[in-house]
């Protein structure tokens, strides 16, 4: 038995890193949008990779965009598969050659519906629990 505590508000769903693009914008430079895969992703954040890394503590704008067969009824094509939000990078992992993986804590949503779509894909069954 583990004695390992959750600390985690949201349970984390895996997901297919190279179907699922996103787009992450740093705050105040807004002519720059950094393009990667997400790794997992949660109601509070995601874990993701981009070929660059971005700070802790930077305030990002993210486009998350679900294929089309994790999104399902959550939004038939184009950006009704994309979650809009704003948050904070919280951590980033260099030690491996190659792309950087980081996460995002989200503070806000874009809009009511970029968040309820978020939580009908998480809960549609089409995703499997991280660990």
């Amino acid at each position: 038995m583990s004695s390992t505590i959750n600390r985690r508000r949201f349970d984390r769903y895996q997901l297919s890193p190279m179907y699922t693009p996103v787009g992450i914008r740093v705050e105040g430079v807004d002519d720059v949008v950094f393009e990667g895969h997400a790794y997992d992703v949660c109601e509070g954040g995601l874990q993701f990779e981009l070929d660059v890394g971005i700070k802790p503590g930077t305030a990002v704008h993210v486009q998350l965009t679900f294929p089309a067969t994790v999104a399902g009824d959550a939004g038939a094509t184009g950006t009704g598969r994309s979650v809009f939000a704003t948050g904070n990078v919280v951590w980033l992992d260099e030690s491996e050659p190659g792309p950087v993986r980081m996460a995002v804590a989200i503070t806000k949503f874009a809009e009511e519906t970029d968040r309820a779509r978020l939580v009908r894909v998480v809960s549609s069954g089409r995703l499997a629990k991280a660990a």
